[in-house]
């Protein structure tokens, strides 16, 4: 057998190992989430998504932990945003290339792949302690910004770096300024790629639960939320607690959770995807 069918062979050798490691991931998901609407569809219904928490796991809703987590989302995304967005935007088209900003980027990369766990201490230490903010949605909101801002900074520069240097060159040329070619062309252009970032981020942040455990979210709330300094919980704290009780009936509680906390990811991923395949498009 001389080389090139030795190489043919370990290609289709590798694609087979590759074929069957991917079924076999297809499979056990399929079988995890099927068990998971099984027992949970059945408890959907309007009276468990407005219902309080409860004793009684025929009467315990996500209502509190439900609202808990909309506060964390649109909080998160009121802070993160326009800090990710301004760091990306002066990084990419103001910064001078150096070994700071070398070294800036490449920490900002690495901060992505930081354990979560890490950034709830932070938060503890932070926005808890020494900002005296407490267990509320606001410290909260902090930690997740902190969480996913690496995340929504990469995508957006990604998403400028994109945009057609044609387009920077012509605005240039017809005497449009710094700020005008990236507020006017640039961002507009981009739109898509850095909306697609930040809803991903933001759908890393939905499920996060670590951080929030060590800020001090907690797992039995009686109230929903209403202003930024109140306490909280969140959906994966309240199926964490739902799990660990011993009774079926919170099993069954927490397995509609899941398709819930599932549902929105599903979604925010979907509105994700709509709108990079719309800016390619546009591209194009």
């Amino acid at each position: 057998m001389n080389s090139i069918k030795k190489n043919r062979l370990k290609d289709q050798i590798f694609m087979g190992w590759g074929i069957a490691c991917t079924l076999l991931g297809l499979v056990l998901l399929s079988i995890f989430i099927g068990s998971i609407l099984i027992d949970g569809l059945q408890r959907i219904d309007w009276d468990f998504i407005t219902s309080l928490p409860s004793r009684n796991a025929e009467n315990a809703g996500i209502f509190t932990a439900l609202m808990g987590s909309i506060w964390i989302l649109v909080l998160t995304t009121i802070i993160s945003l326009p800090l990710g967005i301004g760091a990306a935007i002066y990084l990419e088209e103001y910064s001078t290339k150096n070994r700071f900003s070398s070294i800036l980027e490449v920490n900002i990369s690495n901060l992505a792949g930081v354990p979560s766990i890490i950034y709830g201490l932070l938060g503890l230490e932070i926005f808890v302690r020494i900002l005296e903010m407490g267990a509320s949605v606001l410290a909260g909101s902090f930690t997740l910004a902190l969480l996913i801002l690496p995340i929504v900074i990469v995508s957006t520069r990604e998403a400028i770096k994109a945009v057609p240097k044609s387009i920077r060159d012509a605005s240039f040329a017809l005497g449009a300024s710094k700020w005008q070619t990236v507020s006017m062309q640039l961002l507009p252009a981009s739109f898509g790629g850095i909306l697609t970032g930040v809803i991903l981020a933001l759908s890393r942040a939905v499920g996060e639960t670590a951080p929030l455990i060590v800020i001090g979210a907690l797992a039995y709330v009686p109230f929903a939320p209403s202003s930024p300094m109140d306490q909280f919980t969140v959906m994966p704290i309240q199926i964490f607690n739902w799990i660990s009780r011993p009774q079926a009936g919170f099993e069954v509680n927490a397995a509609a959770a899941i398709i819930m906390l599932l549902l929105i990811t599903f979604i925010m991923n979907g509105i994700a995807v709509y709108f990079r395949n719309k800016w390619q498009k546009k591209l194009k």
